[in-house]
């Protein structure tokens, strides 16, 4: 099994920052993806960025050139900084991980980011 813990959000003005980050720990294999998805009220959830044990990263069009994942493998630690946030942003965020022993990966609780206009 995995636990994550997700930690970081918050409420912040339009064109503010924050940084989310989600600790791993439990059986984790060396080559795995974690990453963020988000779900605004009334909408599915969505992916935000994803990274690689490799380093290797993904964003979604929406988050791309503000926001920036990054990941420290030897703490089963990723992060998401975001920049230049809008309200639209708003949402929760979801940090989760995947590895062949779970390709449906496993999930954090999920921490709320408001983003006020």
């Amino acid at each position: 099994q995995v636990q994550l813990v997700e930690s970081g959000g918050g409420l912040v003005q339009a064109g503010g920052s924050l940084r989310l980050s989600c600790a791993a720990s439990g059986s984790i294999f060396r080559i795995n993806t974690m990453g963020w998805y988000r779900q605004a009220p009334g909408k599915q959830r969505e992916l935000v960025a994803g990274i690689i044990s490799g380093g290797s990263t993904n964003y979604a069009d929406s988050v791309k050139g503000r926001f920036t994942i990054s990941r420290e493998n030897a703490k089963n630690t990723v992060y998401l900084q975001m920049n230049s946030l809008k309200p639209e942003d708003t949402a929760v965020y979801y940090c989760y991980l995947r590895q062949y022993t779970n390709p449906e990966g496993w999930w954090g609780q999920g921490t709320q980011v408001t983003v006020s206009s």
